[in-house]
């Protein structure tokens, strides 16, 4: 294995620097403890950048402690984040720079997560050419407590320093470890873990877990990772049983973490294996049940009825969310899913518009206007009027589509084999 003796000086270049820099501003963020912004940072950025250049170049940067902030996850519980100032995700985004290419080299064919032209979708199609195609039908799916968090420093270190020689590199990584957090106005020190948040910290994750999936490559076992995220496959259930424990051993005995035994469970294809937010059968990939909950829930809160703005705004936030959506779960095979929920979008939009009406009046003038026979008196504000039939031609789908509203049915999906590797 390759050594490199001699990286600072790549690192601390102002051209590297600047490169940071950009993106750092692309992916904006949070201000650290400091309260500078990234808008901030770029005012004084020729100042900013000769700071840290001087600073690593003659080895006198320190780093801040992050902010720590706590977010709740979709499922329950707390995700804890430790935001660096942007000054220290400048000098981490350098180092990544350099570094990133180095180890990635080094790195598990079936690792996608925090890698360059590598993705979800990629962990995904592989996991199910392991089990449809291959036949390994039985799947460990290991779930790590708090990985981030638990990553012991020596063990780290001891990763990184396989192949960087460079004293003044691996003291400045290891400086990033031990910065600490700030919370409530406390100062404490980080003994263990590498802030989830930090712009080096899915890198060195990665090298962290390499150690584990090639122990597993060394023994013939098939994997797919993507960052904490841990498949296993095998041929039957004994098997599956067998790799669990022997994956148990590495992950805490070597290397320090946490396997939540309720949560690592043994599986297989004809059940469904959950991953990614996808389910994998047998003959076709869906939606995890979970992530469906979460979709209407979102649709649900953008489309209030009673949320007072225009229908035309209450489209545009609705696109913006339908289309990240359907670009990352196109790959299942979700044409009658699709079709089905557009039905109940429109629904819900005109749902939105009798309300605004706010009586049967707007509606009979509406009807007037189109050549429409007036009927009966509606109530606007009960939710099973909003399917009737005469709700459907003063309201049609091209009103909506008019208005701008994408519609997920035109998208193709069902594409996961698109990711398959050669």
């Amino acid at each position: 294995m390759k050594k490199w003796y001699s990286l600072i000086d790549k690192i601390y270049r102002i051209e590297n620097l600047q490169e940071a820099f950009k993106r750092v501003k692309k992916n904006k963020g949070a201000p650290g403890i400091d309260g500078e912004t990234v808008q901030m940072f770029a005012e004084k950025l020729e100042v900013n950048i000769k700071f840290l250049h001087e600073r690593l170049k003659t080895n006198t940067y320190e780093p801040s402690a992050v902010r720590r902030r706590e977010i709740e996850k979709p499922d329950g519980g707390i995700r804890l984040l430790g935001i660096p100032t942007v000054k220290d995700r400048v000098v981490q985004q350098a180092i990544v720079n350099i570094i990133g290419a180095i180890f990635d080299e080094t790195f598990h064919p079936s690792s996608y997560g925090y890698r360059p032209k590598r993705s979800q979708h990629q962990a995904v199609a592989k996991a199910e050419r392991f089990m449809v195609k291959h036949k390994l039908e039985h799947v460990v799916d290991m779930d790590l407590s708090k990985c981030f968090d638990t990553l012991d420093h020596e063990v780290m270190m001891k990763a990184v320093g396989e192949q960087i020689s460079d004293g003044r590199v691996l003291n400045l990584i290891k400086s990033f470890l031990k910065s600490g957090v700030m919370h409530s106005d406390n100062h404490y020190v980080t003994d263990v873990g590498s802030p989830q948040g930090g712009v080096i910290s899915p890198l060195l994750s990665n090298i962290y877990l390499n150690k584990f999936d090639q122990k597993m490559m060394s023994k013939g076992i098939r994997i797919v990772r993507y960052a904490d995220d841990i498949l296993i496959f095998a041929k039957d259930k004994q098997t599956a049983g067998n790799y669990k424990t022997l994956a148990t051993k590495i992950l805490e005995e070597e290397l320090k973490l946490r396997v939540n035994k309720e949560k690592t469970i043994i599986t297989n294809v004809h059940r469904g294996v959950s991953y990614l937010g996808f389910d994998i059968c047998t003959k076709y990939v869906e939606i995890n049940p979970k992530r469906v909950n979460r979709f209407k829930d979102r649709i649900r809160e953008i489309t209030k009825r009673n949320a007072g703005k225009k229908l035309e705004l209450i489209i545009e936030e609705l696109n913006r969310y339908l289309r990240g959506w359907i670009n990352y779960y196109r790959v299942a095979n979700i044409k009658s899913f699709v079709k089905q929920q557009m039905g109940w979008i429109r629904r819900r939009l005109r749902m939105i518009k009798m309300v605004q009406w706010k009586t049967y009046k707007p509606m009979h003038k509406l009807m007037k206007k189109k050549g429409i026979k007036i009927t009966e008196k509606m109530d606007v504000k009960r939710w099973k009027n909003s399917n009737v039939y005469i709700i459907h031609r003063l309201l049609p789908n091209k009103y909506f589509e008019e208005l701008g509203l994408i519609d997920l049915c035109k998208y193709e999906v069902g594409l996961l084999s698109n990711y398959y590797e050669m």
